[in-house]
């Protein structure tokens, strides 16, 4: 029995010791995991910081350092902006069902007009233009101004595509543009084919829901009819400089005006453009460029006055060629647009037209020689004083210059009116995806009278839409 009790106390005492080893040994385990853990994690985080320090090179080596701020400021939109859709991925198990369908986007616009003269008669004093050009300020009252659905989406690594289709307030329905664009020739070239807007100048690559203004300057209604686009093949190149660079060659149909739809096999149209930008400080930024556009015509319809004060319609053939001037100016507080910001832009374009024109087809049938050198500009200045607020003031002018009509000079009355016009916005931007705007201006297009003109205009973005260009 005496022996029984040191055994007992003995076993007493050793027992904690036992269970202390067995947590220890334990704590060892767990520390071990851990560490397993903390060495996986490591791991797997060099390894995506060498991945984007890859990506970050790629991006350098494409992309000029100069081009950051022309490529990336703020501006305030009617529209959703949304990077361009990576490429497509095989569907997997679990997700990736919807890879293959495109972005859809529809942009709704609508338009009240009240105008002091009757906009069926409105036409651009000293400039003759085809019949049915997108000129003035179209209809009066309630009318559906130009919507556009929209769609876009990656075919494979290689290549992307987009269609943007218009719908009109006559019901016409029409293809702006359509084409497919390359996303990975590499060395900063990039290659479109399709039907598209030409990258001349600052205003005509840009839909009409991105325009600060209802309707194009004068300039543009008068030597590219609006908006010049066409069918054919784009080459852009972004050469590797510190200085933010772009250089285009388009080749095209040569389907619209200044030129027409001949059905030749070459090329009816030839564009080139150049443009270069960057920053100043971290609150401004900037871009100019220049841009030649020569197009073909044949037996194309022009309206114009004769010296009697009829509507005769002639027939003009030969070569038409527009110079675009552009500079563009942008100042926001240390880069953050969202509360105040200020755009400065113009243009001048000058067009030279050469070749015959047929005098009063069929009327007096008259064939001499054609030349004409005119011009125009504008400029205007966009001020956000206060969030989701807008106000903007355009002025421009044309010079119809003295064309040399050849043989039908005595049928022509000459002028030395020049064509003007200023214009006043104000509008209210709720959000990126919402506009109403508010215009007035008087336009002076018309020798002896001016057309005292009121737009009341909205325009909603639905669904994706891709980001805007500088």
């Amino acid at each position: 029995m005496h022996k029984l009790v040191p055994t007992t106390v003995a076993l007493a005492l050793v027992m904690p010791f036992g269970a202390f080893a067995d947590t220890s040994s334990d704590l060892a385990a767990m520390r071990q995991e851990m560490d397993a853990l903390h060495a996986a994690y490591e791991a797997r985080l060099q390894l995506l910081e060498q991945r984007l320090q890859k990506a970050e090179v790629a991006l350098a080596a494409s992309t000029p350092t100069g081009a950051t701020a022309a490529s990336t400021t703020p501006e305030t939109a009617p529209v959703a902006s949304t990077p361009p859709p990576a490429a497509p991925v095989a569907a997997s198990v679990g997700g990736g069902a919807n890879s293959f369908n495109p972005s859809m986007s529809l942009i709704l616009s609508g338009l009240y007009t009240r105008t002091s003269q009757d906009p069926a008669k409105y036409a651009i004093t000293g400039f003759q233009l085809p019949p049915g050009a997108e000129i003035g300020p179209g209809t009066r009252g309630f009318s559906l101004s130009e919507s556009e659905l929209g769609f876009a989406a990656s075919i494979d690594p290689w290549l992307r595509g987009a269609a943007n289709i218009s719908l009109r307030s006559d019901n016409s329905i029409s293809v702006e543009e359509a084409y497919v664009q390359t996303t990975s020739l590499g060395n900063g070239f990039a290659l479109k084919a399709g039907r598209f807007f030409s990258g001349i100048g600052y205003l005509n690559p840009q839909h009409s829901h991105t325009w600060d203004f209802v309707d194009n300057p004068l300039a543009y209604q008068a030597m590219l009819g609006t908006q010049y686009g066409d069918d054919g093949v784009q080459l852009t190149w972004l050469p590797p400089l510190d200085q933010y660079v772009e250089l285009g060659l388009e080749l095209g149909r040569g389907r619209s005006f200044p030129g027409s739809d001949t059905g030749r096999n070459g090329a009816g149209m030839v564009a080139l453009t150049a443009h270069t930008g960057g920053d100043i400080g971290d609150s401004q930024s900037w871009r100019a460029g220049l841009s030649l556009l020569n197009a073909r015509a044949t037996d194309q319809s022009l309206l114009a006055t004769d010296a009697a004060g009829r509507s005769v319609t002639d027939a003009f053939t030969g070569s038409a060629r527009v110079w675009v001037a552009d500079a563009i100016w942008k100042w926001a507080p240390h880069g953050n647009a969202t509360r105040t910001n200020f755009k400065l832009q113009g243009e001048y374009l000058r067009s030279t037209r050469s070749g015959s024109l047929v005098y009063d087809v069929g009327g007096a049938d008259s064939n001499g020689a054609y030349r004409a050198t005119q011009s125009g500009w504008y400029v205007q200045g966009v001020w956000q004083f206060m969030p989701y607020w807008r106000v903007g003031l355009r002025t421009e002018r044309l010079d119809p210059g003295t064309p040399d009509y050849g043989l039908n000079a005595a049928s022509f009355a000459t002028t030395d009116f020049k064509p003007r016009k200023n214009s006043l916005m104000l509008d209210f931007n709720p959000s990126e995806f919402s506009r109403v705007r508010l215009q007035l201006a008087q336009d002076r297009s018309r020798e002896g009278g001016t057309d005292k003109q009121l737009f009341l205009q909205y325009q909603m973005s639905l669904g994706a839409h891709g980001a805007h260009s500088y």
